[in-house]
């Protein structure tokens, strides 16, 4: 029989994921997790996960509850972690702290922990309920897990476009379709991500610097510019070689960079499929980094190579009011399709006004 969660439970665990969300933008490559601990509705510890490296959810809360916490209930996002990383097992601390309970949101996927926190608390003779509010933690880490369970990070696409489908003019200039509002608010998708994923041909064109620009005193973890440039065709004066963040430039194995422009990033090799980079192999290589949230923002070339390889899982598309005209470029290039039956079929996830534009969050239909 599932456990039979109260009121009380679930208001602390909503407690414990709106904890968990505060360190949204920097966890990465850890998820985001938040504690909470109680008697009955008495909250005497809380604590989130605030940076890599630093103390978990748990050891924050602890702190907090001191002596309290013995007898208590411990609410957590995530199963407490049973292995020696950067900090000591969680799961000791719990049963140091002599704790009486714990509820988990979600189960640990990581090979190191998977069962293993659990375990160790029921062996301490801590009662473990697992389960409550799952869909929202693992929604919260929707990178983490797809990079545990798939192997791959999970992969996000931001487009802008007019009402007639178009993201720029035909001579390439697309600054600005959407307003400052939506600006704004694909600074906080990109700060939240593990790496800002473009391509030659977009550095090219616009010279992006492809960084997080938030409110001044907002932390945030700079996430990894990624650059799929084949032939090492960026140039050196390029915003993306300047250094200023960690930056990866992805090529073929036949071109061997020589020039000192690419000394301030690092390069790996990877191998082609059809003429053209494998971008199963792609994701491969940012996964083996901990890479977990990709955040696309490229042409319509590789967005849509990217989503023909079934390798998009969300699109974040930004409607503005205006019309761009029939020989502007298109939102995705792929391929034609001769029935309606064989069309790509989207669910809304979200969908917001921002000022005077439209954003809509979507995820293709399996």
């Amino acid at each position: 029989m599932p456990p039979l969660f109260t009121a009380i439970d679930h208001a602390h665990m909503a407690h414990a994921l709106r904890l968990a969300e505060l360190g949204l933008y920097t966890t990465h490559p850890n998820p985001r997790v938040g504690c909470v601990i109680a008697h009955g509705e008495q909250v005497v510890g809380a604590g989130y996960h605030q940076r890599a490296g630093e103390p978990h959810a748990e050891v924050y809360a602890l702190r907090e509850a001191g002596e309290q916490a013995r007898g208590a209930t411990a609410y957590v996002t995530l199963e407490p972690c049973a292995h020696h990383g950067r900090t000591p097992p969680c799961a000791d601390a719990l049963i140091a702290a002599g704790v009486a309970r714990v509820v988990i949101a979600a189960e640990d996927p990581f090979p190191q922990v998977a069962g293993r926190g659990i375990g160790k608390l029921r062996d301490a003779g801590i009662v473990v309920e697992t389960g409550l509010m799952r869909d929202a933690a693992r929604e919260l880490n929707i990178g983490f897990f797809s990079r545990i369970e798939r192997g791959r990070p999970w992969v996000r696409v931001k487009l802008a476009m007019s009402l007639d489908g178009r993201t720029a003019l035909a001579n390439g200039e697309s600054k600005w379709i959407t307003g400052e509002a939506a600006r704004a608010d694909v600074q906080r998708w990109r700060a939240r991500s593990s790496a800002i994923f473009t391509a030659s041909g977009t550095v090219l064109a616009d010279n992006p610097r492809l960084t997080v620009r938030l409110p001044e005193g907002e932390a945030f973890t700079p996430p990894w510019r990624v650059v799929l440039d084949n032939r090492l065709r960026t140039p050196p004066d390029s915003h993306v070689l300047d250094g200023t963040v960690p930056t990866l430039v992805l090529h073929n194995a036949q071109y061997a960079p020589v020039d000192p422009r690419f000394q301030a990033v690092e390069l790996a090799v990877v191998a082609e499929k059809g003429g053209a980079m494998d971008l199963h192999a792609v994701m491969d290589e940012l996964a083996r980094r901990h890479i977990s949230e990709v955040h696309v923002e490229a042409g319509p070339s590789l967005c849509g190579s990217l989503f023909a390889a079934g390798l998009v899982d969300e699109l974040l598309i930004y409607i503005a009011p205006v019309l761009l005209g029939d020989s502007a470029q298109p939102l995705l290039g792929l391929p034609s399709l001769t029935d309606m039956a064989s069309r790509w079929k989207l669910r809304t996830i979200d969908r917001r006004v921002l000022g005077d534009d439209l954003r809509l969050q979507l995820r293709p239909i399996a």
